[in-house]
């Protein structure tokens, strides 16, 4: 097992993207704290986990609010004795355009996106430096490295996300804390509805990409299982991008 013996915390843990991701790390031996604002969704992929013969809890977490990221930090390491790997999957899309984008679209999305990802880091080096090290997964996007026709706070906020990643992973090196980042292209989930919910729409997106499909949240779910385990021990600060090939050309 890849992650045997790790605590991973998962943010958006009730979403397809961190379900995936979290379904994946039990099965791969670790612990897992599923984090998110809804509840029911949460506590529902624990049940799952926990029927697979895996081990978890759900953490209720609003990302955007630091005594949240304090208490969950507190409640895993509680429960579980130590937190080895954090996964900052969770966000919210945004798709208009700069002129049509309101002052409160704008700081929603750079609460839940960038100081969600800034608090997370920020609330789990402690417990990290306790276990001697650990792993940081920051969800950005394709949109943090280059630009587009939708979207303006989202692009900006996942920018942040990247950068962010940089500056925390040269910081933490010293304490044995890995901070990476993983860069999705289009990923066939409720969020991008608006982008591929149309035969038209899925077309369009699918005919960017030179792999010929839209991604899966296993996919990513992948590459975050390779930065969260020993096998990445060599990795940090970098960035895993998982596009299909949509940022090569």
């Amino acid at each position: 097992m890849r992650l045997a013996g790790k605590v991973a915390l998962i943010t958006g843990g009730a979403g397809e993207m961190g379900q995936a991701k979290a379904k994946l790390f039990a099965v791969e031996g670790a612990a897992v704290a599923v984090a998110d604002i809804i509840e029911a969704a949460g506590e529902a992929v624990v049940r799952d986990i926990r029927q697979a013969g895996g081990k978890a809890m759900f953490v209720k977490l609003d990302v955007s609010s630091e005594t949240d990221w304090a208490a969950a930090v507190a409640n895993v390491e509680k429960r579980f004795g130590k937190l080895d790997v954090l996964v900052n999957n969770a966000g919210i899309y945004q798709t208009t355009q700069v002129e049509s984008t309101s002052v409160e679209e704008w700081d929603r999305t750079m609460a839940v996106n960038a100081r969600g990802v800034f608090l997370g880091v920020k609330h789990v080096i402690p417990a990290m430096r306790r276990a001697r090290g650990g792993s940081i997964v920051n969800i950005s996007s394709t949109t943090g490295i280059v630009g587009g026709t939708r979207g303006s706070a989202y692009g900006a906020s996942k920018g942040a996300v990247r950068a962010f990643t940089k500056f925390a992973a040269i910081q933490l090196a010293k304490d044995g804390i890995r901070v990476n980042s993983i860069h999705p292209g289009p990923i066939d989930t409720p969020l991008i509805a608006v982008n591929i919910g149309t035969p038209e729409g899925r077309a369009a997106s699918v005919s960017r990409v030179p792999l010929g499909r839209i991604g899966t949240p296993a996919d990513v779910a992948y590459g975050a299982l390779y930065l969260a385990s020993d096998e990445s021990s060599f990795v940090t600060g970098s960035e895993l991008v998982i596009d299909g090939g949509l940022t090569a050309q």
